[in-house]
């Protein structure tokens, strides 16, 4: 034994601990992931030793091996070994693997249970503390709901430490077991006055993260968070409370009264940031809530727009970014607050940081007033020229438009400006916002009625000058998209047109056609539109030149369309010039038809609102979820194929569209230098192509302020013709403003500040909308809690609602076990003992009931002493409740919750749970002289109304109050004195139960002891079944070795690719040399091919992506596609590489044969027994075959798992020596095996599947798979 001791404490010596484990994966960073396989070995063989020491310095080891990325899940149950250990130092360790590495699917944490409760129960404060932290980490539903009763007893620990770290996990319980906190919380909100302020701050932080998602049902804890916010020094605890106090004010209004004055105080004196934030925060939350309910709150509101501007010229980025956040709050409300400080607003778009700018752009936003938006637009547009990155200059276009166009556009005042600035807003290169430009003109054309003329100028216009939108990023930047909005406002509105003929002719252009397929339908329908207004016009004035003319043109030019690759272009296209030759048919015949074509586009279309879809009406008898026929069964699924999918001679007459492969044209260098030649040439004639002829070095050299320049005398500004220039209407406002000022300084003289309202608007916009009958318009939409949100069944609790009866806790009960009766000589029954080694005691029937009787009646006495005793309370009670009132409140005398771990204080409960349970400790005498609160004083002490009533409690005279105060401390001597007497009894009770069963365990060791002498033969004689082990399994097959290097290889698959197969190789360098350039190369064949990268030959080889130092390693994946899989494929192949050396460099090559087998395309997926027995019954498995193997000294067991592992499938069941087992191929044939071993010890095997050459060939290799050794 000795030597024993002393051989595995030079174990201990010699094993690597954490510190080499770091040393030596620092040392082998060349073969690092070598070194660690090495190191799990070593870790493996650790923890099968029997020393505690060992195994939890390797789980030591496994935690960091963790840390790196290492999946350790295999040692879960080492772990718990660990964790159970009576040494705190392992205990440690083992929590903090089960911390990193468990989570809700480990199949181990169910024996976790007691062993944490135990560690709960401990003595040590730093065991329980290290179970509830690695607890907090892996809880799930059971552990919450086994634990809970244990947890909430722990916050009444008397050390700090425990209950601190008890009430931060009941966060976590309440989580993953909702119904524990009603019966909880009584318990966590004693712990906001608790004395420790550690505990305190805890349990402040738990309430206020279950406040978050429901603040409505923590309304009534507003005065105790108002005193904690008004005596805390703490300013984490003061933001959790100011925060949850913003959550509390949008619910009860009357709560902002109260808070405005500290909180305002807090924003004065606190230096802290980020409690100045937050107390920003919450007082326009309270601003927000109480609305027109206080007039008086301008200085408050300015005292937070200082404080905010102080932020927002800080250095601190950060600081900055909140300022402008909370600002972008008070805007909301106060505008004109806000509007002030628009210089500071502006400077941050000019700010290094992008999302400091964006969030400056959004205040902008709301700083908008009729007065100031052409002001705000001209310094965006100015701001967007110089703006760098085509992001930043998106999200300043988008912005504009969203300015401009809030609410219904309410801040425009001249519309014709902002068609203008629309027409601008093309110019910008490279946006991707062309839609949202595009769907503004559409917009503002069909609304405001008023400047349809200008709107039609504009988009002839730009119609005109199309080719500058036609770039060659045309496609990319999607500005074109505006032509879309210019072509359908040309034709829709075409009598506005100045020279509608003009229009129609740059509408027919040949460049039109290289414009998206969408675009040109519309041109197609939109030129028919203006066709007809042409028509009409001409056969007004009776210009038939005119007429003959204009339909020649259009059945000249359509024809470009009808030949579109599009095929909406191509049906309009067609069907307008079949229109357009019968009217030139008419024509002829001198037939006025310009009337009836323009007929075809009579009426005005109305805008649809956005969600007119949604409040179209079901028509009654229709269910949109019944099924139009009856729904297909699983057994028709290859009905419903064959019926899909049309096979035999029908299918030759059909069209099979199949995805073509790309081919690329080869081309020699010849060739490409003709096609550089060719290139270079174009590049020289084409103007817009930037040459780089002077080299580098003159380049650098030459002198900016050198180089002549010539003075353009231009007496007209340069713009695009017929877009308007929009400092033109900034004057006509200028000028309009002015004359408005001196209207108002002679009419009142004592009104300076002008409002919106006085600011006449130009344009009415129309707001009519397309609705389906009886419904109406509905902004807001019903917001739903994530169905995934944790917190979802926490919103559902009411914590308000009296506990019921049936809501407690679960406590651990022991399982009562019912003897047997048995007949006794004296004609009673005779009660046995369930244990075979008790003492059984000899109870008569007549015996028992009297006991019961007298036992009966002594309970009853004790029932009614403590009835009478709680009357003479109750009446007592009310009494002082008259004297104390509100006040007795305030003085701290804490209040008597519900005992949420059941009567502790009864002995049978004390004595089995006293070690593993903490008790919950007995309330004080004060406490239980107010157990039962008179409704009287609830309602002043828990009711918030009381509390924000801000009226004082009622007083009695003093002699009244000295006598209610008298009859209190008289109660509490009384009670004091029965409580111990109760003491000394139970005290009594319980020595006497101890020195009984001090005599009945001795005499049941007796009996245990004879007992297991008396077994011990009985457990010699019992056979042992013991099967042997199974043998070691690899899915890696050796592909190719030579000296210098051996690779290995396995097969795997995707179930969603269902032609690709995926090789992986593992190259290892055998030499003390280094290889380099690696090249794999599969030769394909008309089956399988390898996936090489685009452009490259079938000779070509796919280079290896790393390089091998000495003694490494390294894995390499290759794809191939596969056509058939009913063959198995044998493929040549060669790996060339490098060996380099001192002396230098020499090429190496090693030829390869590499196997895919059938097992390489089958995955074993899980199969239920009766899903199994309907395809071996159902007719889809058409394929039957049959092996026989010759008998086999494996076991059965043996044949199983091989079988498995080598044949990909799944084991369904197995009775006895029979087994069945399931797999699915990639292209989706069943496979169903059944395997039999025959009395001689061979092996029969039936298979079925729906490809009889699969099948077969599978067969032949399970075969083989099970003849090997």
């Amino acid at each position: 034994m000795a030597l024993k001791k002393v051989k595995g404490s030079l174990e201990r010596v010699l094993d690597k601990d954490l510190q080499d484990l770091v040393r030596g994966i620092r040392k082998n960073k060349d073969n690092e992931a070598k070194y660690i396989a090495q190191c799990i070995d070593e870790i493996k063989q650790e923890l099968k030793q029997d020393n505690i020491s060992v195994k939890a310095n390797a789980v030591a080891k496994l935690t960091y091996l963790q840390m790196l990325g290492y999946d350790i899940s295999w040692a879960a149950f080492n772990v718990i070994e660990v964790m159970s250990s009576p040494k705190f130092t392992h205990k440690r360790i083992g929590y903090l693997a089960a911390s990193q590495s468990f989570h809700e699917e480990t199949d181990v944490l169910m024996l976790t249970t007691n062993m944490i409760r135990k560690d709960l129960s401990s003595q040590t404060q730093y065991e329980v503390g290290v179970a509830l932290n690695g607890l907090s980490c892996f809880l799930t539903t059971d552990l919450a709901r086994d634990l809970a009763n244990d947890i909430v007893g722990l916050m009444a620990s008397t050390r700090p430490y425990v209950r601190k770290k008890a009430v931060l996990i009941m966060y976590k319980i309440f989580l993953k077991f909702p119904e524990a906190l009603r019966p909880a919380f009584p318990r966590l909100k004693e712990k906001l006055e608790d004395p420790d302020p550690g505990v305190q701050s805890a349990a402040v932080n738990v309430i206020c993260e279950l406040a978050r998602k429901n603040p409505k049902n923590y309304l009534s804890l507003a005065p105790l968070f108002f005193k904690l916010m008004t005596s805390s020094t703490n300013n984490w605890v003061l933001i959790k409370i100011i925060k949850l106090f913003s959550a509390l004010t949008p619910l009860e209004p009357r709560l902002g009264k109260k808070l405005i004055e500290p909180l305002t105080n807090l924003i004065h004196s606190t230096s802290a940031m980020s409690l100045l934030y937050e107390c920003i925060n919450t007082v326009i939350a309270v601003l927000i809530s109480l609305s027109s309910g206080m007039p008086n709150h301008s200085a408050s509101i300015q005292l937070c727009v200082q404080k905010l501007r102080i932020l927002i010229e800080d250095s601190d980025q950060n600081l900055k970014y909140l300022g402008l956040l909370a600002m972008g709050r008070i805007l909301k409300t106060h505008p004109k607050s806000v509007q002030s400080h628009k210089d500071l607003i502006l400077q941050c778009l000019d700010d290094k940081d992008e999302s400091i700018r964006l969030r400056a752009l959004d205040l902008l936003y709301g700083m908008v007033s009729k007065k100031n938006l052409m002001e705000i637009v001209k310094k965006l547009m100015i701001h967007m020229d110089k703006a760098e990155g085509t992001q930043y200059r998106d999200e300043l276009l988008s912005k504009i438009i969203q300015i401009c166009s809030q609410s219904n556009y309410q801040y425009i005042t001249n519309f014709e400006w902002y068609v203008s600035i629309l027409v601008e807003l093309t110019r910008i290169e490279g946006t991707r916002h062309g839609k949202l430009i595009a769907s503004q003109m559409l917009d503002v054309a069909i609304r405001v009625k008023a400047i349809r003329h200008f709107t039609v100028s504009q988009m002839a216009q730009l119609l005109d000058n199309s080719h500058l939108l036609l770039g060659s990023a045309t496609h990319r930047n999607g500005i074109c998209e505006v032509l879309y909005a210019a072509a359908w406002i040309v034709g829709e509105f075409s009598e506005h047109l100045y020279d509608p003929k003009a229009t129609l002719d740059a509408m027919l252009k040949g460049r039109v056609t290289s414009l998206p397929g969408h675009i040109q339908s519309v041109y197609v329908q939109n030129t028919l539109k203006l066709y007809s207004h042409v028509l009409v016009c001409a056969e007004k004035d009776g210009d038939k030149e005119q007429m003959v003319q204009i339909t020649q043109m259009m059945v000249e030019r359509m024809p470009m369309f009808t030949e579109s690759a599009d095929l909406e272009v191509q049906e309009r296209a067609c069907c307008i010039l079949q229109l357009l030759k019968y009217v030139q048919k008419l024509q002829t015949k001198e037939v006025v038809v310009g009337e009836e074509v323009a007929a075809l586009f009579e009426g005005e279309l109305n805008p649809v609102a956005p969600k007119a879809q949604k409040k179209v009406a079901v028509p009654d008898g229709l269910d949109l979820d019944k099924w139009i026929n009856e729904p297909p069964s699983d057994s028709d699924e290859g009905t419903l194929a064959e019926a899909l999918f049309v096979t035999g001679p029908q299918s030759e007459q059909r069209y099979i569209y199949q995805q073509s492969t790309v081919k690329y044209e080869e081309l020699d260098d010849e060739e490409l230098a003709k096609r550089r030649a060719a290139r270079r040439e174009e590049q020289k004639s084409n103007p817009h192509y930037l040459k780089m002829d002077t080299p580098k070095s003159k380049r650098d050299a030459i002198n900016v302020d050198d180089i002549p320049y010539a003075k353009l005398d231009i007496s007209i500004p340069l713009h695009v013709p017929g877009m308007t220039v929009t400092e033109k209407y900034m004057k006509e406002q200028t000028k309009k403003e002015k004359r408005r000022k001196k209207k108002k300084k002679k009419g009142k003289k004592g009104r300076d500040m002008e409002s919106d309202e006085d600011i006449p608007v130009m344009h009415e916009v129309d707001t009519t909308v397309d609705m389906p009958d009886g419904a109406t318009m509905s902004d807001g939409e019903e917001e739903h809690m994530d169905p995934d949100d944790p917190h979802r069944a926490l919103a559902d609790i009411d914590i308000e609602k009296p506990l019921d009866v049936t809501e407690q806790l679960p406590v651990r009960t022991h399982r009562v076990v019912e003897s047997a009766p048995t007949t006794s000589t004296s004609g009673g029954l005779k009660i046995a003992e369930p244990s075979t080694g008790d003492i059984t005691a000899d109870v008569t029937v007549d015996e028992k009931h009297k006991k019961k009787h007298r036992h009966h009646h002594k309970k009853k006495d004790e029932k009614q002493k403590k009835k009478d005793k709680k009357d003479k309370k109750e009446k007592k009670t009310k009494r002082r409740a008259a004297a104390d009132g509100y006040e007795e409140a305030e003085s701290g005398v804490p209040d008597v919750e519900e005992n949420l771990m059941g009567d502790l204080d009864d002995d049978l409960t004390k004595n089995e749970f006293s070690k593993e349970a903490p008790a919950t400790p007995p309330p004080s005498p004060v406490a239980k002289t107010l157990e039962e609160k008179p409704e009287s004083m609830e309602g002043q002490l828990d009711d918030i109304n009381f509390w924000l009533s801000g009226t004082d409690a009622p007083k009695l005279g003093e002699d009244a109050t000295k006598a209610a105060l008298q009859e209190v401390l008289e109660d509490v001597q009384e009670e004091a004195e029965d409580k111990h007497k109760r003491k000394k009894e139970k005290k009594h009770k319980k020595d006497k139960k101890e020195r009984k069963e001090k005599k009945k365990k001795k005499h049941r060791d007796v009996e245990d002891e004879d007992d297991e002498v008396k077994a011990e033969p009985e457990m010699e004689a019992e056979p042992a079944l013991v099967e042997s082990p199974l043998p070691q399994m690899s899915s890696y097959r050796l592909l190719g070795e030579s000296e210098y290097i051996k690779m290995t290889y396995e097969t795997r698959v995707l179930p969603s690719q269902s032609n690709q197969v995926i090789v992986s190789v593992i190259f290892s360098n055998l030499c003390n040399k280094h290889l380099k350039s690696l090249d794999f190369n599969v030769l394909d064949s008309l089956n399988t091919k390898l996936v090489r990268e685009v452009g490259a030959t079938p000779h070509d080889g796919i280079k290896v992506p790393f390089q091998l130092p000495p003694g490494a390693a390294n894995e390499g994946q290759f794809a191939f596609t596969i056509e058939s899989i009913s063959m198995p494929q044998k493929l040549k192949g060669t790996l060339t590489y490098m060996i380099k050396d001192d002396e230098g460099s020499t090429s190496e090559k090693i030829d390869f044969k590499l196997l895919l087998p059938i097992s390489a395309y089958i995955i074993g997926a899980p199969c239920k027994s009766d899903r199994y027995s309907e395809l071996l019954g159902g007719g889809e498995l058409t394929a039957k075959n049959s092996v026989t193997v010759m008998p086999l000294d494996a076991e059965f067991s043996h044949v199983i798992a091989k079988t498995c592992f080598y044949g990909h499938l799944a084991l369904v069941e197995r009775v006895e020596n029979t087994a069945s087992f399931y797999g699915c191929s990639i292209q989706q044939h069943h496979v169903c095996l059944l395997i039999k071993q025959m009395p001689n010890n061979g092996l029969s095997i039936d298979g079925k599947s729906s490809d009889s050459s699969l099948l077969s060939n599978y067969l032949d290799e399970i075969k083989t798979i099970l003849t090997q050794q």
